[in-house]
């Protein structure tokens, strides 16, 4: 691959989702805890999981230059990050929480919503970069206790979906910000329309109240397409959806389930993305071997991320069944990379790099979150593996 003209960041990523050569295996790693990232970076990063809801939080309590602030940090440290990496795609955001708290009960807490209607608490924990909620409170409508509750908290989505837009302000942010990186291929998240993972009643429901679970995939389903159409308008090629739904046994519900309910939203967001000359890619972890044919087959997605090889969800296997499908922030396994030796972590990165310089449309990276407790030596061993053998 070394002999070919060089392309940039931008043309490799393109080349290899349009099944052609490449100079060099392109790098897209899924995201970084921000201890993980300050272990590359020497310092503080503004990126990762709860820790980056948590500042966002703290930010919106001590005013509009405090959050105008932590939003031109964090860009800035994600574009850091994503350069001392070598990486070809540009994860320029990370989690974000969707409301503003209505107040800080102390340095780690805060209160969301109003004790009188519906509301969460979370409460932040350093060791391990979590912002969970660990008390909530509410009406059914906000808080359900039975399948039955749901048609409230449906009803809600249903009527928020409608009211959903994202006008000429939103398209100009994202127009500005793809000019500015106009040699990079950046990662836009949008199309997550899924069944809630985490919340045993929704599983249920897909069993004794499915026409339920559709209306509210469909409301999700009508908010997305629009963030896409948005999108798209304003020059994003790559959108970023999916949605949890598999452990390492398999996925969380049937693949009847996946096949009467999930696929039509996904050849309803592939469709959404190919009209405008754009790529939709799907992530979860687990093993998805079951609802593969529809998943990566049926539903017109062009990528899967977050391939997790612990799961067995294996580059070459993938490649043999779905040759059309572009594999990103693959496979290199995040437990490798937390828990294993610095040899284990060279060895995984290797066979990775073989594979895609072998096979082609892989996109060579870690396959999920960096975790805090990853050490430093395994980190640099990555990075430098990847330099070295790409």
């Amino acid at each position: 691959m070394t002999d070919r003209p060089t392309m940039t960041s931008r043309q490799r990523v393109l080349a290899s989702f349009e099944g052609l050569a490449v100079d060099r295996v392109p790098v897209a790693h899924i995201g970084f805890s921000s201890r993980a990232a300050g272990h590359i970076l020497g310092r503080e990063v503004y990126v990762g999981g709860g820790i980056q809801q948590w500042r966002q939080a703290s930010a919106w309590c001590r005013g509009p230059a405090a959050y105008q602030e932590f939003l031109e940090r964090s860009a800035a440290d994600a574009q850091a990050l994503s350069t001392a990496t070598g990486q070809d795609l540009l994860r320029w955001e990370y989690w974000r929480l969707g409301e503003m708290p209505s107040a800080q009960e102390d340095e780690h807490t805060f209160l969301f919503g109003r004790r009188d209607a519906a509301w969460q608490v979370r409460r932040f924990d350093p060791a391990h970069e979590l912002f969970p909620v660990v008390a909530q409170g509410g009406p059914p409508a906000q808080v359900p206790q039975s399948v039955e509750d749901l048609r409230y908290v449906v009803a809600q989505v249903e009527e928020e979906s409608d009211q959903t837009s994202f006008g000429p302000e939103f398209i100009a942010q994202v127009k500005q910000r793809q000019e500015a990186h106009a040699d990079r291929a950046l990662r836009y998240h949008g199309g997550f329309v899924f069944i809630p993972y985490d919340e045993p009643l929704w599983l249920e429901a897909t069993l004794v109240a499915p026409e339920l679970v559709a209306r509210y995939l469909q409301a999700r389903l009508r908010v997305e397409v629009r963030r896409i159409a948005a999108l798209t308008a304003g020059g994003v090629q790559f959108i970023f959806g999916g949605g949890d739904m598999a452990s390492n046994l398999g996925p969380l519900y049937s693949p009847q389930v996946f096949h009467d309910l999930m696929l039509p939203c996904l050849q309803e967001l592939a469709r959404a993305c190919h009209q405008a000359n754009a790529y939709f890619l799907f992530a979860s972890d687990g093993n998805l071997w079951p609802v593969a044919e529809d998943l990566f087959g049926a539903s017109g997605v062009d990528g899967y991320y977050e391939i997790d090889r612990r799961a067995g969800m294996d580059l070459n296997r993938l490649r043999d069944r779905f040759p059309g499908l572009t594999l990103v922030g693959g496979n290199i396994s995040s437990q490798t990379l937390s828990q294993g030796s610095v040899a284990e972590v060279v060895a995984e990165t290797r066979d990775c790099l073989e594979t895609a310089q072998a096979r082609g449309r892989i996109l060579v990276g870690l396959s999920n979150y960096a975790a805090p407790e990853t050490p430093a030596a395994n980190l640099h061993a990555l990075i430098e593996t990847i330099a070295r053998y790409r």
